[in-house]
Order: structure tokens, then sequence, then C-alpha cells
């Protein structure tokens, strides 16, 4: 009997992503005047996306 291969659950739910999103651009206004900050700014970005 061949059976095929469950799907993978997601990780991540549709709410986490909101807070995820919240969290980061928390921490991007802390941190807004170091080199880093716009690598944090663009993962803000990006989840605004998803």
């Amino acid at each position: 009997m061949q059976t095929q291969p469950q799907r993978s659950r997601a990780v991540f739910s549709t709410e986490d992503f909101q807070l995820l999103k919240e969290a980061v651009g928390d921490y991007v206004r802390k941190i807004a005047d170091e080199p880093r900050s716009a690598k944090f700014s663009n993962l803000y970005h990006r989840l605004g996306r998803l």
C-alpha cells in the first residue's frame, strides 16, 4: 500500500505574524541609531506582506 506523505503543519499562525511584526517594530524603534536597524526594518516590512 502506497501512502502519501502528510502535509507539514504551519509553524506560525496568522495571528503570530501580527505579534512578531509588532515586536520587531518596537525593537526597530529602540535600535534606530544602530547600523543593524536597517535589517530589522526590512524584516518588519516583510512580515507585513505575509
